[in-house]
């Protein structure tokens, strides 16, 4: 049986999402499957995260602290992926202000034509729960304008025709791959990744809390069908294909 990230050549891969720590908490264990597959990964993150506040900030932290905080966090966090630094791109939009309109399509589409990916991950538009409670309003913000820059715009020369004059010729990815979704199509088994993404988590240090908490709430993710004993770890997305 052939797995669905088994492709014939090396892929050229773009993450899209909201913020720094969202590649390694929706699809870390993918990513770093992928990395050492032999396969190019690019982050493009939208925010920096300059309203992740939480109980263990300190009292004089301010969002531009914050924002270059976090900025270093995701370059570390990325290199346990085997991501590297110069592959890691910031937009720096207004953390918790992400909305899907055409200002933020037309940066994507921007983002797609620069680095031609053959596989672009990004998350759910469509999940409005998870495990946490409520998603993100960033994230399913992210997931849309991704998506609605894939069809019907990247790959269409009349959309955007101003990118033209920028030198970025309509380009389309082979697959979409959204994690972060309710309606998972390909669920595949990171048992032996889930360590790296837990080290590459717990780079994100402004974000993680009680380091112990953290990483029970973590191995407690196991499929149904494994034990403590030996447990078994899955990443699931919902993917489509367009080539």
């Amino acid at each position: 049986m052939t797995l669905p990230d088994v492709w014939d050549s090396p892929q050229n891969i773009l993450v899209v999402l909201a913020h720094p720590d969202d590649p390694e908490f929706f699809c870390g264990a993918t990513l770093a499957r992928w990395a050492r597959a032999g396969h190019r990964i690019t982050y493009q993150l939208l925010t920096c995260g300059d309203k992740g506040f939480n109980d263990s900030t300190t009292a004089d932290m301010t969002p531009d602290a914050l924002c270059a905080i976090r900025h270093e966090e995701q370059i570390a966090a990325a290199k346990v992926i085997g991501v590297e630094a110069d592959s890691i791109h910031f937009m720096d939009c207004p953390d918790g202000y992400l909305v899907p309109d055409l200002d933020l399509r037309r940066d994507i589409v921007r983002v797609i034509r620069k680095f031609k990916p053959d596989i672009l991950v990004t998350c759910d538009p469509q999940t409005l729960f998870t495990v946490y409670g409520i998603n993100h309003p960033d994230h399913r913000a992210a997931g849309q304008a991704t998506m609605d820059a894939v069809f019907p715009a990247t790959g269409n020369p009349v959309f955007f025709p101003e990118l033209l004059i920028e030198g970025l010729p309509p380009h389309m990815p082979s697959e979409v791959w959204c994690s972060l979704t309710m309606q998972p199509n390909v669920a595949l088994d990171v048992t032996d990744m889930w360590p790296i993404k837990l080290e590459a988590i717990l780079e994100h240090k402004s974000q993680v809390g009680d380091v112990d908490t953290f990483l029970e709430r973590m191995r407690s993710r196991r499929t149904e069908d494994s034990t403590d004993e030996n447990p078994r770890y899955e990443e699931r997305f919902r993917v489509v294909k367009y080539k």
